[in-house]
C-alpha cells in the first residue's frame, strides 16, 4: 500500500468531508467521481495540503501522519514524493514551456540547469510537447497547456500523481489529447487518484472507483461493478443518471 487517509474531516461553513477513508495500491489508478458539491476536490486538496484537514491520518510509503497536526518539515517531505495537476494548469504565464517544467527541479530541488533540462525534455516528449519548447502558455491550447503541467508533475519523479478534474477547463475537443496522455501514464504503471467527470476514463482506464456524495464514500468498487451493479441505492441513482444522459 502506498497512499492510506482514515477519517478525514474538513469543515468550511460546514462539514465538506464527514470522516473519509480510501486506500491507494502502487500503480493503482483511482478515479474519485460523484456529483458536484460532493467534496472529492476538497479531499484531494488535504490529501495534498493545500486545505488543513482538521481530523483524520494520512499513511504514505508505511509512515502515518496525523493530518491536522503534521509539521512542514513532513509536508515538504511527502509533497517531494507526489504532484498535483489542477484544473486550470497554473502554469508561469511569463515562462517558456520547458521553463515552466524545470523552474521547479532547480529552485525546488536545487537541481543543475542542465540535468533540469535533460529532465523537463524527456518529460515533455512523454506528452508530446517537445516541439514546443520555447512557446509561452499565451501560445498553447488548453490542452496543450494541461499537457505541459503533466509534463512538470512527472519530471519530478513523483511516487504519486494527484489529478483535480484535470479535462473540466477544457473544450470538449481538447479533452481526448489530455485523457491519452493520463490513458499512457496508467500503462505505464503510474500511481494516479484521480477526481474526474470522465466517465469513459473511469470506467476503462481506472483500477478502482470511490463514489462520493455530500462529503462520504458512499461505495467502492472496481470499474466493472460499479457501473454495471453498483451496490449503495445512491450509486445506482448516479450510474442511471450518466446513461440517461447518454440517451
Amino acid at each position: 500500500m502506498l497512499l492510506k487517509v482514515e477519517n478525514v474531516h474538513k469543515s468550511f461553513s460546514s462539514e465538506v468531508l464527514k470522516g473519509i477513508s480510501l486506500e491507494v495500491n502502487k500503480g493503482d489508478v483511482v478515479a474519485i467521481l460523484g456529483p458536484s458539491g460532493s467534496g472529492k476536490t476538497t479531499l484531494l486538496r488535504c490529501i495534498n495540503f493545500l486545505e488543513r484537514a482538521e481530523q483524520g491520518t494520512l499513511t504514505f510509503d508505511d509512515v502515518t501522519y496525523d493530518l491536522a497536526t503534521i509539521s512542514k518539515k513532513d509536508i515538504n517531505n511527502i509533497r517531494k514524493k507526489t504532484a498535483f495537476v489542477f484544473q486550470n494548469y497554473n502554469l508561469f504565464l511569463n515562462k517558456t514551456v520547458l521553463q515552466n517544467v524545470t523552474e521547479g527541479l532547480i529552485i525546488g530541488r536545487g537541481m543543475d540547469k542542465h540535468k533540469a533540462r535533460e529532465i523537463a525534455i524527456e518529460a515533455l516528449k512523454r506528452v508530446g510537447m517537445d516541439n514546443r519548447l520555447d512557446a509561452f502558455p499565451s501560445q498553447l491550447s488548453g490542452g496543450q497547456q494541461q499537457r505541459v503541467a503533466i509534463a512538470r508533475a512527472l519530471a519530478t519523479d513523483p511516487e504519486i500523481i494527484y489529478f483535480d478534474e484535470p479535462t473540466s477547463a477544457l473544450d470538449p475537443e481538447l479533452i481526448g489529447e489530455v485523457l491519452n496522455v493520463m490513458r499512457d501514464l496508467a500503462d505505464d504503471g503510474m500511481t494516479m487518484l484521480v477526481v474526474t467527470h470522465e466517465m469513459n476514463f473511469a470506467r476503462n482506464v481506472s483500477s478502482k472507483i470511490v463514489f462520493m456524495d455530500e462529503g462520504e464514500v458512499i461505495e467502492t468498487a472496481d470499474p466493472e461493478t460499479f457501473f454495471q451493479n453498483p451496490k449503495e441505492e445512491r450509486a445506482k441513482t448516479f450510474v442511471q443518471g450518466i446513461i440517461s444522459a447518454r440517451n
